[in-house]
């Protein structure tokens, strides 16, 4: 399946004062490529999904799934088979439980695993307007680019100009890629296009 811009879901309003506090980490590259939000913890999994997305630096148009505890979550759709339950039904605190971490996947092809931590839990007395993206470091990995093996030997050609692969995967990135690259202004203007 090709990258796209991901769709924006349907407006909807949070009403809990309460923000989740997420770190959430791409397992299995290093550089580190991870990011710190706030969400409200009514926010449905489908809607987490765009966020994820947004902040990460993702386009969208691959499968995904939520790995809770005690269940397993997606889009509604018969590819994923019986055992994957709608994310547009759950909400996170819901789907958390008593626990304190998932995993979130992005694209089966290259398995782009993220651990996700709630690291902590505040109580604002208004609703989230919007997720906010408070920190990160590095930049998310180039779409279909073979998962972290991929990575791996990609940032080996792009710092290597006498690489046979260099001038091909320059190309695939638009030109240049820095791996240390990572503006959480930019981050929160895609985040602010998704209402909560």
């Amino acid at each position: 399946m090709t990258a796209q811009l991901f769709k924006l879901p349907a407006k909807t309003r949070s009403k809990s004062t309460k923000s989740y506090q997420l770190r959430v980490e791409l397992k299995g590259v290093k550089p580190a490529v991870w990011r710190r939000i706030d969400v409200p913890g009514d926010i449905k999994l489908s809607k987490l999904h765009h966020i994820l997305l947004a902040v990460m630096g993702w386009q969208g148009g691959h499968l995904h799934e939520f790995n809770f505890v005690d269940a397993i979550y997606g889009q509604a759709d018969d590819e994923l088979g019986p055992e994957v339950e709608d994310e547009s039904r759950v909400s996170l605190v819901k789907a958390l439980g008593g626990s304190a971490s998932f995993t979130w996947i992005y694209d089966y092809g290259d398995y782009w695993a993220h651990k996700v931590k709630l690291e902590r839990i505040v109580d604002l007395g208004v609703p989230l307007e919007t997720a906010m993206c408070i920190t990160g470091r590095n930049a998310c990995p180039p779409e279909d680019i073979g998962g972290a093996p991929g990575y791996e030997e990609f940032l080996e050609a792009i710092r290597d100009p006498q690489h046979p692969e260099h001038q091909a995967m320059l190309q695939r990135c638009g030109g240049t890629f820095d791996p240390g690259e990572f503006d959480p202004m930019k981050a929160q203007e895609r985040l602010d296009g998704i209402n909560i």
